[in-house]
């Protein structure tokens, strides 16, 4: 049923799912205005109850209906968490503003790209948009291959495992969005989601290594099993530049284009890979 309902997800999302009116981080957005102040046992709380709600569910119509509903719910929980539509609507007003040569418009979609992460402000207009290429590469990353991983790895508890993740990476966005740098530090967030990226970040590492200069990327990959210093974003778009380094970041659209473009590939490999993994444990 993991497999089914993946591919139903992201089908759905690819043909339908343009805005944020289908996104967990849209939906939680009331939730979240009601919390007063951050701490990190209240986001465990927070994180703890959200994921029992989902469990409860999932106890509920488990067996109903010959598992309908099951597959129902799982499809739900998928289709909330996995996809950035709302992501996908700046990318497309940032290419928008690029193409009429509208720098302020263009300023503004780039930044909101780049919300957890922010863009460096004086720099060169290289460095910027490889940073814009690097923002792309993590929210690819973030609405995509780490929910995947958690809805894969955790087997019946998949749907349990990808609400909680979206939730924390919904709560991050809205801290980063609404609030001071210090209550975001307060709330243990960045801390929590770094610990739950390790593994899919090396794991998305190995794909972008094999994409890229493997002479350079492979040894970068090894290195990073052990490095503790450097944060998962930095890890992540760091095995991938090693693929886009070949063009140089010089145009406004072509740029982050050859970054999506990228992370679709790896995307599309990662899915083929558990479909494939999928069908030899069934047959086995």
């Amino acid at each position: 049923m993991t497999l089914f309902t993946l591919l139903l997800v992201l089908a759905w999302e690819r043909l339908f799912k343009l805005g944020e009116h289908w996104q967990l981080d849209h939906r939680m957005v009331a939730f979240f205005q009601r919390t007063q102040g951050a701490a990190g046992w209240k986001t465990l709380l927070m994180l703890l109850c959200w994921m029992g709600m989902v469990a409860g569910l999932l106890w509920v119509v488990h067996g109903l209906f010959f598992g309908v509903l099951s597959l129902l719910l799982w499809v739900l929980v998928g289709g909330l968490c996995i996809g950035a539509g709302s992501k996908r609507r700046h990318y497309r007003a940032y290419l928008k503003a690029a193409r009429q040569g509208d720098d302020q418009a263009g300023k503004q979609m780039a930044e909101e790209l780049a919300l957890i992460h922010g863009l460096p402000v004086e720099c060169s207009p290289e460095v910027r948009l490889r940073e814009l290429q690097n923002a792309l590469l993590w929210i690819n990353f973030r609405y995509y291959l780490a929910p995947m991983f958690w809805l894969v790895i955790c087997g019946p508890y998949g749907p349990v495992a990808l609400a909680g993740y979206a939730f924390l990476r919904a709560y991050q966005s809205w801290l980063a969005r609404r609030e001071s740098p210090l209550l975001r530090a307060r709330s243990g967030i960045d801390r929590l989601l770094h610990l739950l990226d390790w593994v899919p970040v090396r794991l998305a590492g190995v794909a972008y290594a094999l994409l890229g200069h493997g002479e350079r990327a492979l040894p970068a990959w090894f290195a990073s099993l052990w490095d503790r210093r450097r944060s998962q974003y930095q890890v992540l778009t760091g095995l991938a530049q090693f693929s886009l380094a070949r063009e140089p970041h010089l145009d406004p659209i072509q740029t982050p284009r050859a970054a999506v473009a990228l992370a679709k590939r790896v995307t599309l490999i990662i899915v083929v890979v558990v479909a494939l993994l999928t069908i030899y444990g069934t047959l086995v």
